[in-house]
């Protein structure tokens, strides 16, 4: 709070007071009170009026930093009313009492949402667990059909376990830590995992892979990786062009490693690379080519935001796109 502020707030006040002081003056002028004395006397008044007006512009600045130092500290802003030290005037005490109210209020709604999220987020993940056994049994079911329906059977079984394994992982995001293991891996046995996983993906799309460099340790979690990985596999699928290729490259950066994921699809309008890792968006190209979702970028920059890894991605349209993951250095990483 300013002293402009402060005077401001207590403007209709402070001139009404004025005002009585000034009628007050006129009032001895014209009873005859000498002007020396009515001087010092109006003096003495305005400099009582002054004093009390910093006195009480002082008192309440340092109440509202005290005020605001607490709520700085508290990691749950929305409990700062049950936390504030005893109100120091009836107005005050008033006022936060209706502030807890509201408060409460709100950490009861807040509590209550919480616990619908936190149910959700469990029934995705048992319904996810459920659903694998019947598209087991439907790959199962695959292997007696003549090699054509095989084929296109097994593309969409593997279709729909990509989408049911992107589910899962999106209603894990809101707590990571519960699922996250950080340790020493091979970028080249992460690589591996996440091409098999959509090794039938490829083959028939036509999609080659290739590996450069993948000999690195780095220390991640494999498994979040690896899911990482395969979204951008199934991008580079999804947005092939002719005779497609897809390199997986890395090289150290000093302690740091750079793992680079690169196509040579038909790329993202320029105007659209800002907005390719927004939640739901799908661009142009999804929208002419459909079955995208929005979520693959997405959810990967949100993990790689927890695993603390850098993201970036670069695109031509017509050339390819490039999508780099940057592994931090061990001594710097916060959750090992």
């Amino acid at each position: 709070m300013t002293l402009r502020e402060f005077l401001s707030d207590r403007l209709f006040r402070n001139v009404t007071l004025l005002l009585c002081i000034a009628v007050a003056g006129l009032f001895l002028k014209a009873t005859g009170t000498q002007s020396g004395v009515l001087v010092i006397l109006l003096l003495a008044l305005l400099l009582i009026f002054a004093a009390a007006q910093l006195t009480d512009f002082f008192r309440q600045r340092a109440r509202l930093r005290e005020l605001k130092a607490i709520l700085d500290g508290l990691d749950q802003k929305y409990l700062f009313a049950e936390c504030v030290p005893p109100p120091k005037s009836p107005y005050e005490r008033r006022l936060f009492e209706l502030t807890r109210q509201a408060g409460r209020a709100m950490t009861g709604a807040v509590s209550d949402a919480q616990a619908a999220q936190r149910e959700y987020r469990e029934y995705v993940e048992r319904w996810v667990h459920e659903i694998k056994t019947p598209i087991t049994a439907a790959r199962l079911m695959c292997g007696h059909l003549d090699g054509d329906t095989r084929r296109r059977l097994t593309y969409e079984l593997g279709q729909i376990e990509a989408h049911v394994e992107r589910a899962l992982f999106y209603a894990r995001t809101e707590s990571p830590e519960r699922d996250c293991v950080i340790g020493r891996i091979n970028l080249s046995e992460i690589a591996a995992q996440a091409i098999g996983a959509h090794q039938t993906l490829l083959i028939q799309s036509g999609v080659r892979v290739e590996t450069e460099g993948l000999d690195c340790p780095v220390y991640t979690d494999g498994k979040w990786v690896a899911f990482m990985l395969g979204q951008l596999l199934q991008n580079a699928v999804r947005y092939r062009g002719d005779a497609p290729v897809v390199t997986l490259s890395a090289r150290p950066l000093g302690k740091q490693v750079r793992l680079t994921v690169k196509d040579n699809g038909i790329g993202i309008p320029a105007h659209e690379l800002p907005r390719v890792c927004d939640r739901g968006f799908t661009g142009s190209n999804g929208r002419a080519r459909g079955g995208s979702t929005g979520m693959g970028l997405y959810l990967c920059k949100k993990l790689a935001g927890f695993l603390e890894l850098g993201l970036d991605v670069a695109s031509e349209e017509g050339v390819g796109t490039v999508v780099t993951l940057t592994f931090p250095a061990k001594e710097n990483l916060t959750k090992l």
